[in-house]
């Protein structure tokens, strides 16, 4: 049986907090990636979608980076994230990707954003 989006499968937004988009910042400055974490977690996230922020995605040659997981579906991880302008293009993506049983969000609906700044699809450790 295919994982169906549901609370006991919820999606995670994980949110690289250590992104300095290529900036010097000084260590004690607010980078980026901890301002991106910071407008989505003031937002109201979607039914069923936490947001997490880590330590690093490994992807600090490409702007503020997040990624979607959960259950058995198709984890993305997204690039090139703007802490100001995308913070509301996020969530609708992770309402799509919560809403699919596999994590697919057909092409057409996925935002623009999602669609040329994929940096990985990692398939799902379950089928």
């Amino acid at each position: 049986m295919r994982d169906q989006a549901t609370p006991s499968n919820p999606t995670e937004l994980l949110v690289c907090v250590k992104c300095r988009r290529g900036r010097e910042i000084p260590e004690e400055g607010r980078r980026p990636g901890q301002a991106l974490f910071d407008a989505l977690d003031a937002l109201a996230l979607p039914d069923g979608v936490r947001v997490t922020p880590v330590d690093c995605l490994q992807n600090c040659d490409h702007g503020c980076t997040v990624a979607l997981r959960g259950g058995a579906r198709w984890t993305y991880v997204f690039a090139n994230v703007d802490e100001v302008a995308d913070p509301d293009m996020i969530l609708d993506g992770a309402a799509l990707y919560h809403a699919t049983a596999d994590g697919l969000i057909p092409w057409r609906t996925r935002p623009e954003h999602f669609k040329r700044n994929c940096v990985a699809r990692i398939p799902p450790m379950e089928s």
